[in-house]
């Protein structure tokens, strides 16, 4: 069966990001010239997707709307002949279709899956996490859903971490299979260092089975009071293969302030537009 459906949970509150985000969503903060959630939809739809469902909470309106026509804005740009801007509005309205629906309370990433079910049905899924910007090749998420076809199972996205910061993710132990691919055996959500089994994090990259929505149903709250879908992988774990893709590609952490810089300088040195006098700028600061 191929995977057309993806889940975006974008119901979160952004406050790493405060004031940025007191009125404008995480998701819409701009990197360089789109925002953030554009470079995560612009991956699926180059994986294949061809629904999305967006999982939303207050104040997220301006998502909805940078996805929708803009009637107002196609006719200026049209009267100003600007066929460039007015072809790249036409594209960002009709590049995959989406659908939406609201998280009422922020109770995790796993109750947040849980609001997609009836978006999925018995379909096999992926979710996708927009503080991730990942470079790569071959889209992240292709990379995983080449992994679904050949093991029927659910795929999360791996990526090997500094010890010391393992504790901001849930981590895997996993036996290694072939290339970068892994048989996950145990998961654990932000451990200690010393208690991290691997140096392997959880990104925010996952091809989830329906089978994991009467999991979730009936997981009890973990670490931070939320529905881990952590938590819940390790119960499906105990009935079915789970496997890890060793993704290959740059991850920018954008929840972060540091790495929304970095990835702001690592991107924008990639446009030919940039490379040189903002190539020359950075080498006169570096300088001093």
């Amino acid at each position: 069966m191929q995977i057309k459906k993806a889940v975006f949970p974008v119901a979160g509150l952004g406050t790493r990001f405060l004031p940025a985000t007191k009125s404008t969503p995480k998701e819409m903060l701009p990197l360089i010239d789109k925002p953030l959630v554009q470079y995560v939809v612009e991956e699926a739809v180059a994986a294949g997707i061809e629904q999305i469902l967006f999982v939303t909470g207050r104040n997220k309106r301006a998502l909805e709307d940078h996805f929708d026509i803009s009637f107002e804005l196609e006719a200026l740009l049209y009267e100003k002949g600007k066929d460039v801007e007015l072809s790249q509005m036409r594209h960002i309205a009709e590049m995959v279709n989406i659908f939406y629906v609201r998280q009422k309370q922020a109770l995790g990433l796993g109750h947040a899956i849980l609001c997609a079910r009836d978006f999925v049905g018995d379909e096999p899924f992926a979710v996708l996490l927009g503080d991730d910007i990942i470079d790569a090749e071959k889209p992240c998420l292709g990379q995983l859903l080449e992994v679904y076809r050949k093991y029927r199972g659910t795929v999360l996205a791996l990526e090997k971490v500094p010890m010391a910061n393992i504790a901001s993710y849930g981590c895997v132990k996993a036996n290694h299979i072939t290339d970068r691919v892994y048989e996950v055996t145990d998961l654990v959500e932000k451990p200690k260092p010393k208690d991290a089994p691997s140096d392997m994090a959880i990104i925010g990259r996952y091809i989830l089975t329906p089978d994991i929505f009467p999991i979730l149903e009936k997981q009890e709250p973990g670490k931070g009071g939320e529905i881990q879908l952590t938590d819940a992988l390790v119960n499906l774990a105990k009935d079915e293969a789970i496997y890890g893709c060793l993704f290959e590609g740059v991850r920018h952490d954008c929840g972060d302030k540091l790495g929304f810089l970095k990835a702001t300088v690592d991107l924008a040195l990639k446009r030919e537009e940039f490379n040189g006098e903002f190539r020359k700028f950075l080498k006169e600061k570096l300088a001093k």
